[in-house]
């Protein structure tokens, strides 16, 4: 009751209530619009998976409907007028974004250091509905939105042995854009379960580079995300608007596993960022030493590890490589960037990615994305937003209420 309360209290959700007043006009207030809106959003803070629980804890719980905005029990809904003030919002999907937007700009006004680290990555979301068949009639148990997707996984195990892992879905899929530091949604996306992720997240960075919403990019410094974003595109398209990608990379290449280095007959590097010498007499191989990033000339620095660490090598005198080495990001723009990957500092920033994960779990046990009976792509966006923005709220309610430590969670209260 103490987090529903303070969501409510946290919404910017005024000038919304003000449109749906006027959209009713003078007709009969008999279930208030307001106490419909609070019910709608306080079934995700109580963790309520249906709508008919919801509405049979309102009409048992005296403290609850008040706290809506439900003067007496008749004016608690019936499942139908719930299902009538649902189909109500999605005509004002806009305006239920843009009380998420609102959380958003508000949470980059008051929190320190927000958004300088991003995250990109997507949720699976299974619909439990019938899919599309041969019989056209319309019979309200189909879900004829929710397509087919496949995620493949690869990978060696402990005796060298290729294995592959193949999971499929059938429903949605959510595209989050998080803060990794304070592990909060500021932008998304709902597509069927086949979209592709680079693609949605290319889409997304430019659904940002707006003059309402610009102020993200501008403040965002790295932005990480799994393979499925690896692209040459992808990784441009960041540069260019000042974000450092920290982006794993895929497995592509078949029948090699190193490529010479051009212009360095006696270096290569492998799909990881690491660059190899090897001794021009025995062959020996050494990994090259790690040694900055040269923003003026767009090149990483590489340096003999002999010189690097102050170790001996008794071929140093007839290796090519007596200086520090500059590789141009253009070499191979999906292995080179900004922050070497073979760095501490790489390793460090794409741990932050799990940060999404976490918000993924969230959407699952606490806000009811793991056992749903939503049908269509139009409820699943709305659905989402509304989740996103119970989850915003109830975080800048903590912080204005100076509990930083109980921002993340969703349960606790004390």
């Amino acid at each position: 009751m103490e987090r529903a309360k303070l969501v409510l209290e946290t919404l910017p959700d005024e000038p919304f209530m003000r449109i749906l007043e006027r959209e009713r006009g003078k007709g009969r207030n008999k279930y208030p619009i307001r106490a419909m809106w609070n019910t709608h959003l306080i079934c995700m803070v109580l963790n309520h998976t249906g709508d008919a629980s919801m509405l049979r804890e309102l009409r048992r719980n005296v403290q609850l409907r008040y706290m809506c905005g439900y003067r007496s029990l008749s004016e608690v809904p019936h499942p139908y007028n719930y299902s009538r003030f649902q189909r109500t919002l999605l005509k004002h999907d806009q305006d239920v974004n843009a009380i998420f937007e609102e959380l958003v700009a508000c949470m980059y006004t008051e929190f320190p250091d927000f958004g300088k680290e991003g995250a990109a990555d997507s949720k699976n979301i299974e619909s439990f509905a019938s899919h599309e068949n041969k019989n056209k009639t319309p019979d309200g148990r189909r879900d004829l939105d929710a397509q087919w997707g496949k995620k493949v996984y690869h990978g060696i195990g402990k005796g060298g042995a290729l294995w592959e892992k193949i999971v499929k879905c059938f429903g949605y899929k959510a595209h989050l854009l998080v803060e990794s530091n304070y592990e909060l949604p500021i932008h998304y996306r709902v597509t069927p379960a086949n979209a592709s992720d680079v693609i949605q997240g290319y889409e997304m960075m430019e659904e940002l580079n707006t003059p309402q919403k610009r102020y993200i990019l501008d403040k965002m410094d790295y932005l990480t995300a799994d393979k499925a974003y690896d692209s040459v595109e992808f990784q441009r398209m960041l540069r260019e608007k000042g974000i450092t990608p920290i982006i794993d990379t895929r497995k592509m290449w078949r029948l090699e596993t190193e490529k010479e280095l051009p212009g360095y007959p006696n270096l290569y590097y492998n799909e990881n960022g690491e660059v190899f010498c090897y001794s021009p007499i025995k062959g020996t191989r050494h990994c090259m030493a790690n040694d900055g990033y040269e923003k003026s000339r767009q090149c990483l620095r590489k340096k003999c590890p002999a010189q690097a660490y102050g170790i001996h090598c008794s071929e140093q005198e007839h290796c090519p490589v007596q200086s520090v080495v500059r590789i141009p990001l253009k070499t191979d723009e999906r292995i080179f960037t900004e922050v070497d990957r073979s760095s501490y500092k790489w390793k460090n920033l794409y741990n932050a990615r799990t940060s999404v994960e976490r918000v993924n779990s969230r959407l699952d046990m606490q806000l009811g994305f793991e056992k749903h009976t939503i049908r269509r792509l139009e409820k699943m966006k709305l659905r989402l937003c509304c989740a996103l923005i119970v989850m915003n709220a109830l975080a800048l309610g903590r912080y204005r209420q100076n509990r930083e430590d109980l921002m993340r969670s969703l349960t606790k209260s004390i």
